[in-house]
């Protein structure tokens, strides 16, 4: 059974996400009011054997209930369509990453730098220290300054694949020979989570992502050292 907190979006991480849920949360409320009202409705209908000839044949009512729902749509339709631009918006990326999804692990390369590229397996199960996590843990991680632009190209060599981290409201189709291009702000230092959400085989649920966010110059450090190491 699913632990209560598993039900609902994981905590933001970006400001896109907080962007999303609040939207959520304001469609979530239009449908509850909604319904109510419906279910109000029903429930007098059937509860009462009285009726009114103005209730039955009345020009008012049917304006309102043709001119009401358009209203609503549009308080939906207008947040969205603000959300959808944020999400689509990349100006000035401080940083660019270039992920191929393979069958069935991701690479990652740092094209500001040279040669500072790397694959990312998901960790097996046997060699999990304790408190990671089976089957989202990778041997290497994509690395992030926090509270910077971060442009992401995605691709796929071979099949379709996904590229989707929950948490930072990112969720983008790796496509062979197509380059697809997203973007993300982490607002604070994290390990974040994601999988591919495109069925593309049969170890599809074993390649994770891993998205760990720190200050800038912690993250100059450790892209000197890999670099060394490269």
């Amino acid at each position: 059974m699913a632990h209560p907190s598993q039900l609902g979006f994981q905590d933001a991480a970006s400001p896109v996400m907080e962007e999303l849920i609040h939207f959520h949360d304001h469609a979530l409320m239009i449908v509850f009011l909604i319904s109510t009202l419906v279910i109000y409705s029903i429930a007098t209908t059937v509860s009462t054997k009285l009726s009114n000839q103005s209730i039955i044949d009345s020009q008012e009512i049917e304006v309102v209930w043709t001119v009401l729902p358009a209203l609503i749509l549009i308080l939906i339709a207008l947040p969205s369509l603000r959300v959808l631009y944020l999400m689509d918006e990349i100006s000035n990326p401080h940083l660019t990453i270039k992920t191929v999804g393979h069958q069935w692990y991701w690479s990652y390369e740092y094209t500001d730098y040279e040669e500072l590229e790397f694959d990312a397996y998901m960790i097996p199960t046997q060699d999990l220290t304790p408190g990671q996590f089976r089957l989202l843990e990778t041997d290497h991680r994509m690395v992030v300054p926090v509270e910077s632009p971060i442009r992401i190209l995605v691709s796929a060599e071979d099949v379709l694949h996904s590229w989707a981290v929950p948490s930072l409201g990112v969720k983008m189709d790796a496509v062979p020979g197509r380059l697809n291009q997203t973007a993300f702000i982490t607002s604070r230092p994290g390990v974040f989570y994601g999988q591919c959400s495109e069925i593309c085989g049969a170890n599809h649920s074993f390649m994770p992502i891993v998205v760990e966010a720190i200050p800038l110059e912690h993250f100059e450090n450790w892209s000197l050292l890999m670099l060394q190491d490269a």
